[in-house]
């Protein structure tokens, strides 16, 4: 489904099935250097079973047009604006990674337009290393091999896809070297700078879900329960097994912790 927003073309999966703005909708948001591609699974099934889904594209990144975004508070403030191109009033919103702290700052501003939120791999802050950082900046294979690494669980690195013949980590670099020079940098820059996911987590006041690998290098579980201390009434699951990208890793998982909240 292609939108305009801020006068761009926007691209947003809707899971195999049409968008109808009657629908009780779920928007999910991708992470740093990602597109919609990430969520395979799980926008497919809530799109089956009545609900309309967007997958979004954020600008700069996938088969959407524009400038990317410099921080999360623009991003949030983007997704808000993406809501009322579509015609959506409510939504409930799923972030993975940087998108998670895109959604929860959206729905800290947008309120009750939020009615629901799910945040996987979250924390309240996500330092990135300098080397990291450093090497996204030049434009370097470094960098996405540091986020396909670190992003991943042992399972992933020895194989663990479900799918006979599919690799997770292989796949993982695909989506990466598919971004437009410097767009890493500046997703891994704005999760660094972003120091207002406590002061979000404060507002929030629809439900709200933490999901959380057990074996994320990136953002540890410890830090996703801390993260959900912080939201009234938020619950947390913890996927064995799993790293960074549970969505991919242990897809059945993730769906089910996504199904209890949105």
């Amino acid at each position: 489904m292609n939108l305009t927003v801020d006068g761009n073309d926007v691209f947003a999966a809707t899971g195999g099935q049409p968008f109808d703005a009657v629908r009780d909708s779920i928007v999910f948001v991708h992470g740093a250097g990602m597109d919609h591609t990430v969520w395979a699974l799980q926008p497919r099934y809530f799109a089956h079973h009545g609900r309309n889904v967007l997958a979004v594209d954020l600008p700069g990144h996938g088969r959407s047009a524009g400038a990317p975004l410099s921080s999360i508070e623009d991003m949030a403030a983007w997704l808000g604006r993406l809501l009322d191109a579509a015609g959506v009033r409510t939504a409930a919103l799923a972030g993975h990674s940087m998108g998670a702290l895109v959604a929860l700052a959206a729905a800290a501003e947008l309120k009750s337009k939020v009615r629901a939120l799910a945040l996987l791999g979250a924390a309240p802050k996500m330092p990135v290393h300098p080397d990291l950082l450093a090497a996204a900046q030049a434009n370097q294979h470094l960098a996405v091999d540091l986020v396909t690494s670190w992003g991943h669980g042992r399972a992933g690195h020895l194989g663990g896809n479900r799918a006979p013949g599919l690799w997770l980590m292989g796949g993982a670099e695909r989506v990466l070297e598919r971004s437009a020079p410097g767009v890493l940098h500046g997703d891994l820059a704005a999760c660094d700078a972003y120091a207002g996911a406590m002061a979000a987590a404060a507002k929030v006041s629809c439900p709200c879900r933490i999901v959380a690998g057990d074996g994320d290098l990136m953002t540890p579980a410890k830090a996703g329960a801390k993260l959900a201390g912080a939201i009234a009434g938020a619950e947390i699951t913890l996927i064995a097994g799993s790293g960074h990208m549970m969505m991919l890793e242990k897809p059945d998982e993730t769906l089910d912790a996504l199904r209890a909240v949105l």
